[in-house]
């Protein structure tokens, strides 16, 4: 196993375990099939070990193993605070305090504002003291890290990136992504400050192996080096220096064992120039699918009414390239939950994003095309009631006695 290090100088694996995706079993977690694939990524090297509130099961499943295997003090345990159900000061100790009890530990190695998607979700929790809470936790121990994980857009990503003394972050980046959502520039920003940069959605839910289209297959077959198409987007990442730790969703054993294998056989410079021509010829082969030639280079922006054109038309396309419901649950998750959406239909036709367009886009027209196609009725009216709900105004410490 390669290693490399976070703020503080510690080690964590390059590869670290996505706890998301465990195998159910009935209603909940096969905890004897988790418990086979944690060890055996344990002893192949790998320490870092990341759930979250939402996931189902995950947080209390990962504590048994950890517990029963006395690992805990070997390992190191990232879990995210659900910034989005915090109303006040009293609900950021309940979530803890849950969390602690369900992980079986006493403190967080890695903790995380989970989801940020627009700069007003920061600043909501530093309305009920968000701040000084993390203080007080880190100050006693309970806390090592503190970090934040987004979807939502270059610029966005930038602001959030600024706003705190964040000790590392976690983004969505893959070799398609490498121009949307945080993207390249958001991870060499951070590198730039000196933040560890954890990643997300490395072969996006394993559209990068399932999905790909036919030629593209063969093409990665017909390599010399053999590669599978997840060993090929795993040394992509793992080629970028500024790139700490690469989060894979195990749930088999042989899953583990191969990708552990990559991930010792893996350094910053490695990828050769036939490796790189192999990517691009991979992406070649998926943007055949794709409905509009963007290339999210961002000299449409910024648009006077707000509409996220580069990101409409990523969603657009991922519709085509992937499925409906991947490029429209992208675009309600990274554009329609920010407090300000960035929608296609705030579009005024005043065509300032066509003079400065490189491949010509016709932006008007397709992005009247891309919001009828991304947004049906039932994604507008549920990204109205989640940005509501999000963004209604946090209630300050003492307004009420409340605990929920």
């Amino acid at each position: 196993m390669n290693y490399r290090k976070d703020r503080r100088g510690e080690q964590i694996s390059v590869l670290g375990y996505g706890c998301m995706r465990f195998s159910r079993q009935g209603a909940g977690i096969d905890i004897a099939k988790a418990e086979k694939e944690i060890m055996t990524a344990f002893r192949e090297g790998v320490n870092y070990y990341d759930t979250a509130y939402i996931y189902p099961g995950s947080e209390a499943c990962l504590g048994e193993i950890v517990e029963k295997n006395g690992i805990r003090d070997k390992i190191r345990i990232a879990t995210k605070l659900p910034q989005y159900l915090i109303k006040k000061r009293e609900s950021i100790d309940k979530y803890f305090a849950e969390q602690l009890k369900r992980l079986r530990t006493d403190y967080i190695d890695y903790y995380l504002m989970h989801m940020l998607t627009d700069i007003e979700a920061w600043n909501k929790l530093c309305e009920v003291g968000i701040r000084d809470w993390i203080e007080e936790k880190k100050a006693s121990g309970q806390i090592r890290q503190i970090g934040f994980s987004f979807h939502g857009n270059t610029d966005l990503f930038l602001k959030i990136l600024d706003a705190y003394d964040w000790d590392f972050c976690q983004i969505q980046y893959n070799y398609m992504d490498e121009v949307s959502q945080a993207g390249r520039i958001g991870l060499q920003a951070a590198a730039a400050k000196g933040i560890p940069v954890i990643i997300m959605e490395p072969l996006r839910g394993g559209k990068l192996v399932d999905l790909l289209p036919a030629a593209a297959k063969e093409k990665i077959r017909r390599h010399p080096r053999s590669m599978s198409a997840a060993e090929l987007a795993f040394r992509w990442l793992w080629d970028q220096p500024e790139v700490t730790c690469v989060l894979s969703g195990m749930n088999s054993i042989e899953m583990v064992e191969e990708n552990c294998r990559i991930a010792g056989d893996c350094a910053a410079g490695n990828l050769t120039e036939a490796d790189r021509a192999l990517i691009e010829a991979v992406k070649a082969e998926i943007s055949k699918s794709i409905k509009v030639g963007c290339t999210g280079c961002g000299y449409c922006m910024p648009c006077p009414k707000g509409v996220d054109i580069p990101g409409t038309f990523r969603c657009y396309n991922t519709m085509y390239s992937e499925n409906k419901s991947a490029g429209r649950g992208e675009y309600l998750q990274a554009i329609g939950l920010r407090k300000e959406p960035g929608y296609a239909s705030q579009c005024v036709q005043c065509g300032k994003c066509e003079q400065h367009c490189p491949q010509h886009l016709q932006i008007r027209e397709e992005l009247k095309k891309a919001d009828k196609a991304l947004r049906p009725l039932p994604y507008r009216i549920a990204a109205a009631a989640g940005r509501k709900y999000l963004y209604r105004k946090a209630r300050k410490p003492g307004q009420d006695g409340s605990t929920g």
